[in-house]
């Protein structure tokens, strides 16, 4: 009687740490976005203007009207294309299975001056959060091209963000062909505000595959984030979100 009590007990325990193991296997590494690695880059910019000259006899009085584009100096862009797959895999990154064939992205890049973005309760960029980033970066809320006067409209698709949706925060819409789309939720290139649970400013990009850009050329996702003016330039971290 003995002998049958241990062998249900040990066939018990058995069961219970396939079953522990099995939830463990199920378990993915990490819900939250994850980081983004960088297969090439290349940086552009606005060719340098020469000047006109004009020449006028003496004692004349000329009338002009002077134009120019000059680069702002308090933003800089990043567009591109985004490859990846989702997978399910466990803390040593051995992987079960793969969704590596999925060949249209959906999802959002993030860029952020935080290298260590919690993505546990993300939130629409407060003012607050806006105002704290525009001052580090040497800006006023009352310029033209501050963070807050950039991103001024609030129709953008809602989105989902780590499990959580957000909608109506601060967004722009990126250019086509040279020409403004609008702000609005209809647009190929939207791009908004939030901030994680430590108030760190994110912009976000909402992949949209193999879209007409900018230039002509096409893109998966296309986005502007804030720089100093009077100070080295910042690095920022970028991470991904497929689906």
């Amino acid at each position: 009687m003995a002998h049958t009590t241990d062998g249900r007990a040990r066939a018990t325990l058995l069961a219970l740490l396939l079953m522990v193991s099995l939830v463990t296997l199920a378990l993915p590494a990490s819900a939250d976005p994850t980081g983004a690695n960088f297969n090439s880059n290349s940086t552009g910019a606005i060719p340098t203007n020469s000047p006109s000259s004009i020449t006028n006899n003496r004692s004349t009085i000329t009338t002009v009207v002077l134009s120019a584009v000059q680069q702002d100096s308090r933003w800089k862009a990043y567009v591109g294309n985004v490859t990846g797959s989702l997978t399910l895999d466990d803390a040593s990154s051995n992987t079960i299975y793969d969704w590596s064939a999925l060949s249209v992205p959906t999802g959002e890049v993030y860029a952020s001056r935080s290298g260590s973005v919690s993505f546990a309760s993300p939130q629409c960029a407060q003012a607050g959060t806006i105002t704290a980033e525009e001052t580090a970066l040497n800006m006023t809320g009352t310029e033209a091209d501050s963070i807050n006067n950039t991103f001024n409209g609030t129709d953008h698709t809602p989105t989902l963000v780590a499990g959580q949706t957000l909608s109506s925060c601060q967004m722009t819409s990126l250019y086509v062909n040279d020409a403004s789309q609008g702000q609005t939720s209809t647009a190929d290139f939207q791009e908004f505000l939030m901030e994680d649970a430590t108030s760190s400013l994110i912009y976000v990009s909402i992949i949209n595959d193999n879209k007409v850009g900018f230039d002509g050329k096409t893109y998966d996702f296309q986005m502007i984030v804030a720089e100093s003016n009077v100070e080295a330039a910042h690095p920022y971290y970028f991470y991904i979100e497929l689906g």
